[in-house]
């Protein structure tokens, strides 16, 4: 990903977002000394699931899948992450051991900060505390929403729903041109909630029918307004 530059957090285009926003510009100088930057490559990871929470992580730049590990050994993708977004908050305000682990699925730059230093801020500073704790309503919303609709909804559906995800969570706003992503069947079928092999069957009726395009891992969103009508059918 070319020369590694640490990300400086008064410049950081992600300045505004819902957390960071919160704090002043002695705290952002207070986080910056503190944090720690660092880069992976794809197929790295974050963090490990079932490790001791450590500090907080920012995205600085790339996609993250979030995954849980079933009884049965397989992993579950519940969640991904851009640029801006905030991974292991949850345990580390509920202090206890990663629920989750962080792999990159391209290269991807974050920013560690501390769990003292973090404490720090939020003890300190009641809008960046009272918007983590909105972070934490919000994550747990959907992921009841996922439990309900992995219980209740069809295969078919959930396929049109998790490619409605991966756009609007990856797609910029300036993109013009249908969305394209590079996305392995075996993560489509982890997000899913199915077999690999369910998967791509899926996505071939759904090729077929033009609502979108594949060219080996890359996948790219013709017609978003159908799979909408798709994934709401049970809704």
């Amino acid at each position: 990903m070319g020369k590694f530059i640490t990300p400086n957090c008064q410049q950081c285009p992600h300045r505004k977002g819902p957390l960071m926003g919160c704090c002043q510009l002695e705290e952002l100088e207070f986080i910056a000394g503190s944090k720690v930057s660092q880069s992976y490559q794809k197929g790295q990871r974050i963090f490990q699931e079932g490790a001791p929470s450590l500090g907080l992580h920012c995205v600085s730049q790339g996609k993250i899948k979030v995954t849980k590990t079933g009884g049965d050994g397989k992993e579950q993708i519940v969640r991904l992450a851009k640029d801006g977004d905030m991974l292991g908050f949850q345990s580390l305000l509920t202090e206890t051991k990663y629920s989750t682990s962080a792999v990159a699925l391209e290269d991807c730059v974050v920013c560690f900060i501390p769990r003292a230093d973090f404490f720090r801020v939020w003890q300190s500073n009641v809008q960046f505390s009272t918007s983590l704790m909105q972070m934490m309503a919000k994550a747990l919303g959907a992921a009841e929403v996922q439990m309900l609709h992995l219980a209740y909804k069809p295969v078919r559906e959930r396929l049109a729903e998790a490619l409605l995800l991966l756009y609007h969570t990856f797609r910029k706003e300036e993109d013009a041109e249908a969305f394209s992503i590079s996305f392995s069947r075996e993560d489509l079928a982890s997000l899913v909630g199915t077999a690999k092999e369910t998967a791509t069957r899926l996505l071939s009726d759904f090729k077929e029918a033009g609502i979108i395009a594949t060219r080996g891992s890359l996948v790219s969103i013709l017609q978003p307004n159908r799979l909408s009508e798709i994934a709401s059918l049970y809704d």
